[in-house]
């Protein structure tokens, strides 16, 4: 699989490379690619804002009861958006994503909510994952098979954290969201925020169902983590559970929810 991500890699170089040339006017473009010599980061830490826009995400669910929405406008009154800060420790064969402080932030609203448990593990060597998530009132364990998204690479680009990033596009089918990545081709390595990894490149935004949740890279400390980046600590014993059984629990919660009238993602992850 990395075999074939490097190749991919050395296509997109030069992708990226005739689509810098072709934007114009030249003098517009802020993004410089980086120097033919520098030396790709392979690992490191990237510090992300999540950012939550809960009356554009509250709009969609049209299937909601009259008191449900009734509720939901009384609290998008005090808030605009959810600003978690997100952590990902990175290398070429490994990622780790959680939380970055222990504590969500509400614009125009003084309050702080506590982060749900949270842990992303991706071993693209092995070709494994081992994710820990507190959702639907108790804390999972899944661990399964890596599997990646189907991915179609598009043309475009974008600077981001001072990388020349390229857009790729794919789709959620349990929550039906659409999925946009920008990654970055100078640091070839294919993790990612959230769940979502594969590209040739480290993924720097992502953009949950047309900027319903943004996740930007506001920072990358590029350094070595060998130390830190391991599997997360799961005791011998705790019962684990499969991707696609956690899938499944998930799809049957949003549709009995949405039967309900209800929003299915006051207890589960947006």
């Amino acid at each position: 699989m990395l075999m074939r991500l490097f190749a991919q890699h050395i296509l997109l170089s030069c992708l990226l490379t005739l689509s810098a040339l072709a934007q114009t006017p030249p003098a517009a473009t802020t993004a410089v690619p980086p120097a033919a010599n520098a030396a790709p980061i392979t690992e490191g830490v990237v510090h992300y804002e999540r950012r939550a826009f809960w009356p554009k995400i509250y709009a969609r669910m049209t299937y909601l009861s009259q008191e449900q929405k009734d509720r939901i406008a009384n609290l998008t009154r005090n808030f605009t958006q959810q600003k978690i800060k997100m952590n990902l420790t990175f290398s070429g064969t490994q990622s780790l994503y959680t939380h970055g402080s222990e504590s969500a932030e509400y614009e125009d609203f003084d309050f702080k909510g506590r982060n749900e448990e949270l842990v992303f593990y991706r071993d693209f060597d092995k070709e494994r994952l081992l994710d820990i998530e507190e959702t639907l009132g108790k804390t999972y364990i899944v661990s399964d098979s890596l599997r990646l998204p189907s991915w179609k690479i598009g043309n475009q680009i974008r600077e981001i954290a001072g990388h020349l990033c390229m857009k790729a596009t794919t789709s959620d089918p349990i929550r039906s969201q659409s999925i946009t990545a920008w990654f970055a081709q100078d640091i070839p390595v294919p993790a990612g925020p959230e769940k979502y990894c594969g590209l040739p490149g480290l993924i720097l935004e992502l953009d949950i169902n047309d900027g319903d949740v943004i996740i930007e890279a506001m920072s990358i400390d590029a350094k070595p983590v060998a130390d830190v980046l391991k599997p997360p600590k799961v005791k011998a014993k705790t019962k684990r559970t499969t991707q696609a059984e956690f899938d499944k629990l998930l799809k049957n919660h949003i549709a009995e929810q949405m039967k309900e009238q209800q929003n299915p993602y006051w207890s589960i992850r947006y």
